[in-house]
């Protein structure tokens, strides 16, 4: 039930392995961190990470009169979270599920989970442009998303996935709040140099070619890599590394006049 949701952003990608749950997951922390009542809905249902990157997989939902309960990541209730890898029985399960169904268990992510009074729900979707995206759309035409974060890596393949993302947005009227550049370098633990290993550059250009805004770039650094698994929230952890202080300036644009 998404009536006690006052924002709802989407996070995309338009393939698979450029860091989509790892953003959607530290997205979700920050603001957490910044003193707001967090929702996160994990409904990349044939990869659904999330519970493994907050150290949640041990947990099980239960079900009340209001539907699904979420897990919550602490006791304050700061942060709630909903993946169907809560429903399975092991990491290595996989999902193998005809269309029809995939689309009755979003809908049924979407319409019947109990979260309470939430400022933001952080949706994680599946990559691409799906069924499964579709679904997503048609059920939110009853309230007001804010729109979607895409997330890409700086390779032209990565990016041309992107621009077929940007024109799905365009065409099913989601408003793109901006494009995250992830994987852009190496960040060197040592000596903290950043090394372009990949190419670099490639978001900004997109967002300035679709006239959206760019939001960030995210090195790759092994400190942020070494806290999945751990629920901790890199601003915190590490608030001086640029993925903090991009990870702050997206919750700063994403909560600016609301």
């Amino acid at each position: 039930m998404l009536d006690k949701v006052k924002h709802i952003i989407l996070v995309l990608s338009g393939k698979g392995g450029v860091g989509k749950s790892t953003v959607s997951t530290q997205l979700a922390l920050t603001l957490s961190e910044s003193a707001f009542k967090v929702g996160l809905l994990d409904i990349d249902l044939c990869g659904p990470s999330v519970p493994y990157l907050l150290g949640l997989e041990e947990h099980d939902v239960h079900q009340c009169e209001e539907g699904w309960v979420p897990v919550y990541t602490s006791a304050e209730k700061n942060l709630a979270v909903m993946s169907i890898g809560f429903l399975l029985k092991n990491r290595t399960d996989a999902v193998i599920w005809r269309g029809p169904k995939k689309t009755a268990m979003i809908k049924q992510f979407l319409e019947d989970v109990a979260w309470e009074d939430l400022d933001y729900l952080i949706i994680d979707t599946p990559p691409g442009t799906s069924d499964e995206h579709i679904t997503v759309m048609e059920n939110l035409k009853t309230v007001n998303a804010d729109g979607a974060i895409i997330v890409t890596t700086p390779q032209e393949m990565a990016l041309e996935d992107v621009r077929k993302e940007v024109t799905f947005c365009k065409k099913t009227g989601i408003k793109i709040i901006g494009i995250v550049e992830n994987m852009s370098g190496f960040v060197c633990p040592n000596c903290s140099e950043c090394t372009n290993i990949f190419s670099s550059g490639g978001g900004v250009a997109l967002a300035e070619l679709a006239k959206v805004p760019h939001l960030g770039t995210l090195p790759i650094d092994p400190r942020v890599g070494a806290l999945a698994g751990s629920g901790k929230a890199c601003v915190k952890e590490l608030p001086e590394c640029t993925t903090s202080k991009v990870l702050r300036s997206i919750v700063e644009n994403i909560s600016a006049d609301k």
